[in-house]
């Protein structure tokens, strides 16, 4: 391609058509001609070097013909012969900034690809030295004279060999050679010298090797080209440990980085990329070498560079320069070393809080709206701040994960918990006002004691009809609003707000699921234990609670757990109508260890999906989905952080949450009659904090109490008339890049794709390690595909590029395993990879 057709295609056309405006500043009228040559009838080039007075009207004129709705025009091209003002207030004065504006410009200000020299090297990569030497002579070299260039010059046993015509695809294929092309620099001899003489004109680099083959020869290269481009990149001095290591002449600049480009971006060489990247930082010891240095620069060459731009992004919110924080991660999104599961964490993170802190903000700013009544402070919650306690639980989730070497992200971590504090604190002061006015649960809205009733015992009025009614422990409303989203791609679902008794606790918010508990439920002190009743019958443990539903009911009823109903073969009675599935794994797995155990909240919501197809294929009508409480994240808690307890006799403690007795408010706790709380029963009083701070230190997770997020639950219905249709035809393929048989890291990067119909744009899939006996060894980290409140993948169809899952691999596990493709429905199997840990240490 000649010099002229170069900058014509390859740098002006795709400006051009990328906006609607370009303007070619040219005080060398070096592009006048090939400017005026890309006049058509939809593009219209403007000489402005002709009439300066008739070129601005015809400039302005276009400019309008161009936003009309109908217009024939695409894009206009400005040629100015003058320099491009640089200054504002050059470009003040300037009639053409205008179009710049409007569009872009050549050059552009700071590219140095946009010189003349830069061009033609571009154009001409295999002959940089001639080049180099033209311009050295002559620095302005017409066209002609750069078209003169190469001549006779070729590499024929190379271009035999590996089946490629120019120098960087030769370039390439030395440094990651495909199959055919790899047997061919082994199986045949003689090409290694003209290698050398290839390396030597197009990078500047002298093979020390003495080697002919291809392995030491490519090992060279790659040192040479990776630390050439970390070099250029380096914005300070290079590190004196460092100065005699080989890398290329400046002129080589644009070659190196385009090819180190290529190798990043092409799936067919990323794994080689990624080896080869680290390998040479290790021989180097780059990154204890240059440990000191804070910018690294703006490309990505080796992995430990990420902490430069991890820096910038933990400024940007430090700084609550958000836009600045939004440009690294989407920055990241793009790298390379997004394939590193370790260094993704860590973005995840930042990821995260920048999400909570953002809407920590938000919420801050519209609250004052939302506080004249308990009435908007509850729908400002169920419509806005729940995505708040959303959003602090996955960035809590992250936290847990958090592998973090350098200690980057304490600030990052000190600074999301302070925002969610903040908000949290001014939501609950206002929500304990408003209950001591108002008291609970909220009149006139749904409460937990008229589930049964309104959902369950109304619908088991018609004979026949079989109603499942599943008890999940500590659903609060934020999980069940990511439920519904993700039972509503199975069938008809409805969400509805309900507010839980009180106080909210286990025994008494199941007790209120239970039949006749909006007329019967009460609360007594028994044996120095808070004991709910249904009339004289207590309800406090799960066999209590199991045959108040048999006596109403008798062998209509039926319950198992979730887990049992899920994972068994399950024979009901014949007789069975309602039939209750219990799940308690949300609350025990929090109550046992918050900070390590959010990640398997997503665990219970897939078996509730699994079960709900199951109960279809079993002909049930509906299931009715309850909760107990919610629950609260105190993960911001600081030392003593406790509320002291108000003055009087407080026979019960619920959860150091709440207290049932006698005595007087304080500016610490709200004290309000027990009946006004909803609460009948032997106590009289009820003392609440004002504050999320517990009458006791040291709890991560907490209910018990009064606050939106213990006291607002979810009730779901899901119509489950009718057999779902699964589409079997997807095909999803799986591979991990690094060794298609072992893994080194807890946090593999498994790459997968689907494959299916032109009728189904996306696929969500269940993705599993699972051991010999189909235990769960390993489950995707939340983030990018992978939705934090559920587990599951959604992948687009037929995609090029495969999506990047990173799974968390159990702690304690070792051995074999196999990564599972599943439908998170029925388990089915789309497609599987075998896989087992190597892992370092």
């Amino acid at each position: 391609m000649k010099i002229k057709e170069f900058i014509q295609n390859e740098l002006l056309l795709p400006r051009l058509k990328s906006t609607l405006a370009l303007v070619v500043y040219d005080p060398d009228r070096r592009y006048r001609e090939l400017c005026l040559e890309m006049a058509t009838d939809k593009r219209i080039v403007i000489d402005a070097g002709e009439s300066s007075i008739e070129s601005r009207e015809a400039a302005l004129a276009t400019l309008h013909k161009l936003g009309e709705q109908h217009s024939p025009l695409e894009w206009m091209l400005v040629y100015v012969p003058a320099k491009r003002p640089e200054r504002i207030e050059q470009r003040q004065i300037d009639p053409f900034a205008l179009y710049e504006a409007c569009g872009a410009a050549f050059p552009k200000i700071g590219d140095d690809g946009d010189e003349y020299m830069s061009i033609c090297l571009r154009a001409k990569p295999d002959y940089t030295t001639e080049i180099r030497r033209l311009f050295n002579d002559n620095p302005s070299p017409s066209f002609a004279m750069v078209d003169a260039i190469g001549a006779g010059l070729s590499w024929p046993q190379l271009q035999a060999t590996l089946k490629v015509e120019s120098a960087p695809d030769i370039l390439m294929a030395l440094l990651a050679p495909g199959e055919d092309q790899l047997k061919a620099l082994k199986d045949q001899d003689g090409w290694a010298q003209e290698a050398r003489d290839l390396l030597r004109a197009t990078l500047g680099l002298e093979l020390r090797t003495k080697g002919k083959t291809w392995d030491p020869i490519s090992k060279e290269l790659w040192q040479f080209l990776l630390f050439s481009e970390f070099v250029f990149d380096l914005p300070v001095e290079l590190p004196a440990a460092l100065s005699s290591a080989p890398r290329a002449q400046t002129a080589a600049r644009l070659l190196v980085n385009d090819l180190c480009d290529r190798l990043r971006n092409d799936l067919r060489t990323r794994a080689k990329y990624i080896e080869e990247a680290e390998r040479v930082a290790s021989q180097l010891n780059l990154a204890d070498e240059c440990s000191g240095i804070d910018d690294l620069g703006e490309r990505d060459t080796f992995n430990f560079e990420e902490r430069t731009f991890l820096r910038q992004a933990i400024n940007g919110l430090k700084e609550d320069d958000w836009d600045l924080t939004r440009q690294m991660l989407a920055r990241h999104k793009k790298s390379v070393w997004v394939s590193k599961g370790e260094s993704q964490a860590q973005w995840d993170l930042i990821r995260a809080a920048l999400a909570l802190i953002e809407a920590c903000d938000a919420g801050e700013n519209q609250l004052l709206e939302h506080l004249r009544s308990q009435e908007a402070l509850l729908d400002f919650y169920i419509s806005h701040l729940r995505e708040v306690d959303s959003l602090q639980r996955e960035f809590e989730q992250e936290v847990g994960d958090l592998h973090d070497p350098h200690g980057l992200m304490s600030e990052v971590v000190g600074q999301a918990r302070a925002a969610y504090r903040r908000l949290a604190q001014k939501v609950q002061t206002a929500f304990v006002k408003h209950l001591e006015t108002s008291g609970w649960p909220p009149a006139g809205r749904l409460a937990n004691a008229d589930v049964y009733d309104r959902f369950v015992g109304e619908r088991l009025k018609d004979r026949g009809r079989k109603i499942a009614y599943l008890m999940v422990d500590a659903l609060r409303y934020e999980l069940g609003v990511a439920l519904e989203k993700l039972l509503a791609e199975d069938g008809a679902v409805e969400l509805h707000a309900a507010y839980a008794q009180l106080p909210t606790i286990t025994r008494v918010g199941m007790a209120s699921l239970a039949p006749g508990a909006k007329s019967d439920l009460t609360l007594d002190w028994v044996n120095d234990k808070l004991v709910p009743k249904l009339g004289d019958a207590p309800v406090a443990d799960v066999p209590q609670r199991m045959e108040a539903f048999r006596r109403k009911l008798g062998d209509r009823f039926t319950e198992m757990t979730l887990g049992d109903f899920v994972r068994g073969k399950v024979k009901l009675p014949a007789t069975t109508e309602l039939l209750v599935l219990r799940s308690t794994e949300i609350d025990s797995q929090l109550e046992s260890n918050p900070e390590s155990t959010l990640g398997l909240i997503p665990g219970t919501l897939k078996m509730i999906r699994a079960a709900l197809h199951k109960l279809r294929e079993l002909k049930f009508n509906e299931a009715v989905i309850a909760t107990d409480h919610g629950f609260f994240l105190n993960a911001s808690a600081e030392a003593g952080d406790v509320c002291a307890k108000p003055q009087g006799k407080w026979i019960a403690n619920a959860h150091d949450r709440l207290l049932l007795g006698e005595g007087d408010a304080d500016s610490h706790s709200a004290v309000i009659a027990a009946e006004r709380l909803g609460i009948r029963g032997v106590f009289s009083r009820c003392a609440v904090p004002r504050s999320f701070a517990p009458y006791r230190a040291g709890y991560l997770y907490f209910h018990g109490g009064a606050s939106l997020a213990e006291a607002v639950v979810p009730v779901l219905v899901m119509r489950l008339e009718g057999v779902a249709t699964e589409n079997k035809t997807f095909k999803v393929e799986m591979s991990y890049k690094r060794d298609p048989k072992k893994i080194t890291t807890r946090l593999p990067v498994i790459h997968v794709k689907v494959a299916t119909d032109l009728f189904t744009p996306e696929l969500e899939i269940l993705l599993e390690a699972q051991d010999a006996k189909r235990n769960v060894v390993g489950e995707p980290r939340p983030g990018g595909e992978v939705n934090a409140a559920t587990g599951t993948v959604t992948l687009k169809a037929n995609q090029e590029n495969p999506a990047q899952v990173v799974l968390r691999m159990h702690e304690g596990f070792r051995g074999k395993f196999t990564v599972k493709a599943l439908n998170p429905k029925t388990l089915f199997e789309y497609g599987s990879l075998s896989l087992e840990t190597d892992y370092l240490e």
